[in-house]
């Protein structure tokens, strides 16, 4: 009898440790720049990764050595009109084109030009400032866009048994606003493996 006491209390000890560590929830800082890919979704990873090498690519092609050479060496200013998100999933758009501007800022070969939204906002601004004419800026003093990068981000998915292969495919190009000519045309793809788990719970 005494046996089948123990017996008891000791799986429902075990019975009771398994319970309480599976809805255990432990929560950790980690490094900003390290990536946790804890699904096969575009991520800001991705974001930041597509954008650092396509503005690399883009600046390595001669459309950018030709305008220098025709305009005293000054350096190109670039917009960003729109990159639409065609892929099957909801993917924050702001991030990757903040990562696309900060990427061509950073770059220093270029100049970036604010959107039309944010144009205005700086235009209501300074229609606020002339009523303080010390700390006026002066108007008509924009610098107008040579070309402007847009583009958009499409996704694939290819599933079987519980794995899923998803390829993300960026594809941007970049036209001359004078001329209409592009003069780079770039496209990046990202493929993700999810495997199914082969643990049952």
């Amino acid at each position: 009898m005494m046996k089948k006491i123990v017996t008891y209390a000791l799986m429902a000890g075990l019975c009771a440790t398994l319970l309480s560590g599976c809805g255990s929830t432990r929560v950790n800082r980690v490094d900003t720049n390290q990536e946790i890919a804890l699904t096969d979704k575009w991520n800001d990873k991705d974001s930041s990764l597509v954008s650092e090498e396509m503005i690399g690519d883009m600046l390595s092609f001669p459309w950018i050595r030709d305008f220098k050479r025709d305009n005293g060496g000054d350096k190109p200013t670039v917009i960003i009109q729109r990159v639409r998100n065609k892929s099957h999933e909801h993917i924050a758009a702001d991030t990757f084109l903040n990562d696309l501007k900060r990427a061509i800022i950073r770059s220093g070969d270029a100049r970036f030009v604010a959107s039309s939204d944010e144009r205005a906002d700086v235009r209501e601004e300074r229609a606020d400032q002339e009523l303080n004419a010390k700390k006026a800026k002066a108007m008509g003093n924009e610098t107008a866009a040579d070309f402007a990068l847009s583009g958009s981000i499409n996704s694939f998915v290819d599933q079987l048994d519980g794995d899923r292969v998803t390829t993300y495919q960026v594809d941007l190009k970049l036209i001359n606003m004078e001329t209409n000519e592009e003069v780079w045309n770039g496209q990046k793809k990202l493929k993700k493996l999810q495997e199914k788990s082969s643990f049952g719970w």
